[in-house]
């Protein structure tokens, strides 16, 4: 159960009355998603960075107990050529995203994941990390069961990417202590609504230790 208090009680309880109450079951192949921890969002120095520092230290402990049983991860950044950056609506939105470049060192997967070779980076130029990407089709392939979505922001591309994986079919878990945002209001709030419509919330600490007693690996 994850520790985040972003609703009152009366709120709480309409969520309850209008039937907001099932769960989802973890499965043997979960696959573990990182978005956007990328270091135009996990370092302050990029307009759209900010002090990331706990959540990329709980998603390396995540990662590293998952690459322990063999499951599958990804990481999705988001980089945009010249093509790209004259034809995304989004960029109108949010200029800043156009810090976000192909080769610049801001759509670099932040070192301290340890990413290793053979995890994919799935580049994007939306906020989820299926919108016009192969990550269904690679989790597929994968044989995945269900997915652990973490990463940045809470309220933007972990969102949508929840929102995505459940609507692919995937039950779909929010690792809430290993999500960052820039301000606590916007992390909070999505993560009760998300998590009232979309997920099941999860700590760090509850994935580590359900994967250190799990027997099935990646075949």
């Amino acid at each position: 159960m994850s520790t985040f208090d972003a609703a009152d009680d009366a709120t709480r309880e309409t969520y309850r009355s209008a039937g907001f109450t099932g769960r989802f079951e973890l499965g043997e192949r979960p696959a573990i998603v990182v978005v956007d921890f990328c270091r135009g969002f996990t370092d302050p120095g990029c307009p759209l960075g900010s002090d990331t520092t706990a959540e990329v230290e709980r998603t390396r402990e995540v990662l590293d107990a998952a690459r322990e049983r063999g499951l599958f991860v990804a990481f999705t950044t988001i980089a945009y050529d010249e093509g790209a950056r004259a034809t995304t609506t989004w960029l109108r939105k949010v200029p800043s995203l156009g810090e976000l470049t192909v080769g610049s060192p801001w759509v670099e997967i932040d070192p301290r994941l340890g990413r290793l070779a053979h995890e994919p980076v799935i580049a994007k130029s939306g906020a989820s990390a299926f919108f016009g990407t192969p990550l269904h089709a690679l989790l597929v392939a994968n044989r995945v069961d269900s997915v652990l979505v973490l990463g940045a922001t809470t309220s933007g591309c972990v969102r949508a990417s929840v929102v995505d994986s459940v609507q692919h079919g995937f039950p779909t878990f929010v690792v809430t202590d290993c999500c960052a945002d820039r301000s606590a209001g916007p992390h909070e709030a999505n993560l009760f609504d998300m998590t009232a419509k979309y997920a099941d919330p999860l700590t760090a600490e509850e994935v580590v230790v359900h994967l250190s007693g799990s027997s099935t690996t990646r075949r």
